[in-house]
């Protein structure tokens, strides 16, 4: 397994979410992604653009207007 990270901090909507699929293009079935944000709208579209993709959200967390999310890349 193949954890990496994507700093999308800064960034708004709906460009943490673009960035993110381009990073999950990049990766293997059963790697991580970890995206770093601190637009509020990607705690609903990451998790939505997962659902679509077919991808797992691991984890969601928000601390000091930071947000985490670590996504599992499943094949598609």
């Amino acid at each position: 397994m193949n954890q990496q990270q994507l700093d999308a901090r800064g960034l708004l909507c709906p460009m943490p979410v673009i960035k993110t699929q381009n990073a999950v293009q990049q990766l293997q079935p059963g790697d991580q992604l970890q995206v770093l944000a601190t637009d509020p709208g990607v705690l609903h579209d990451i998790p939505a653009w997962c659902r679509v993709n077919g991808h797992k959200v691991i984890s969601s967390q928000e601390l000091d207007r930071e947000i985490t999310i670590v996504i599992e890349v499943c094949e598609s």
